[in-house]
């Protein structure tokens, strides 16, 4: 078989020298399988959030246009990156096939159901067909092939979670953990986009961590989404804002936070443009953790710059070592929260 790079550079078509995330396109011909690669029938695509918004407003909201969309960037760049976000999602399939070079260190077998722990930007795949969108939950079931390489990351799916649930647990699976790692007992925690997968995790892990003198605030942009914060009470107050306003959302957290605003701001929305709502809710030597792909390195730190605003910046790793069973147990200890990822995923 061929010989295969272990961070998957063999893949690159351009340019030379880049590896597959920052590569402008990849080679996706399935025909030719290398050594250290596992090959993937692909069942779905659960694209990132920021990207699927991007990609609806583009398509006008019209599923079969969406498609199209994904299928043209595929074409195009033998990986499922947004041209315009730069980010991709992760995928669930069934193992096709395992390299021999890795087969003997690998606990995986042919059937098994995995879903992938590494951005679909740096996937290759190839799709066949699109069987279907589902706006609802950011996903596109397709059939497909994809590839995996040998410094890449799977979880297998648990017998005890269902695919749809694991799969948008999986997806976000390095938002909780690196939660954990941030929030302290008695810290005064806020969570921008606190509605969606990542945020009802991370709002989950914060009240556990800032414990019975913390306090969690949660933030989205509709009223909706205000009232499912309150009836699954995974925050101590929620409040509603336009996180593109920071002035606005400012306003609001000081009022939710009695004036004391943020030791800790969890940033996991969706849409472009609220980093200087992260900011300004978080108190001076605070922290910001920025989850969200659609976060701007530029914005936040020019940004910070600009109002003379101390604080540590975290830009979002989506691996921490333990995520994936990490963030699949928080779905085993919150029947509650279970059953609204149950309903919306499941």
């Amino acid at each position: 078989m061929l010989k295969g790079c272990p961070y998957g550079s063999h893949r690159v078509k351009k340019p030379a020298g880049a590896l597959p995330q920052t590569a402008e396109c990849l080679d996706n011909d399935m025909s030719k399988v290398y050594d250290n690669e596992i090959v993937i029938d692909v069942q779905t695509l659960n694209v990132d959030s920021a990207s699927f918004t991007q990609i609806e407003q583009e398509a006008g909201g019209d599923e079969r246009r969406i498609g199209e969309i994904v299928l043209d960037t595929v074409r195009r760049f033998g990986k499922q990156q947004n041209p315009v976000t730069g980010s991709g999602g992760v995928l669930t399939g069934r193992v096709k096939s395992i390299g021999s070079a890795i087969a003997g260190n690998c606990d995986l077998k042919p059937g098994d159901e995995i879903v992938t722990l590494v951005s679909l930007s740096l996937t290759p795949l190839y799709i066949e067909d699109i069987l279907g969108v589902r706006p609802a939950v950011d996903q596109v079931d397709i059939r497909g092939t994809a590839v995996l390489f040998e410094r890449t990351g799977y979880a297998k799916i648990p017998p005890d979670i269902s695919r749809g649930v694991a799969l948008a647990v999986l997806d976000v699976a390095g938002a909780a953990p690196q939660a954990h790692k941030l929030v302290k007992p008695q810290d005064t925690v806020c969570i921008i986009g606190a509605a969606g997968k990542s945020g009802m995790l991370c709002s989950y892990q914060a009240r556990k961590d800032a414990g019975p003198d913390g306090l969690v605030v949660g933030l989205t942009s509709s009223e909706k989404n205000v009232k499912r914060l309150e009836n699954l009470g995974l925050c101590h107050r929620f409040g509603q804002a336009n996180a593109t306003n920071p002035i606005e959302t400012m306003k609001v957290v000081e009022e939710l936070t009695g004036g004391r605003m943020a030791d800790v701001t969890i940033n996991c929305a969706n849409n472009p443009g609220t980093e200087m709502a992260s900011i300004m809710a978080t108190k001076d030597d605070g922290v910001i953790y920025f989850f969200g792909m659609a976060t701007s390195f530029t914005r936040a730190a020019l940004g910070a710059e600009g109002i003379c605003h101390d604080a540590t910046m975290i830009i979002g790793n989506g691996y921490t070592k333990g995520h994936a069973e990490f963030s699949l147990n928080i779905m085993r200890e919150s029947a509650q929260l279970r059953e609204v990822f149950e309903g919306l995923y499941g």
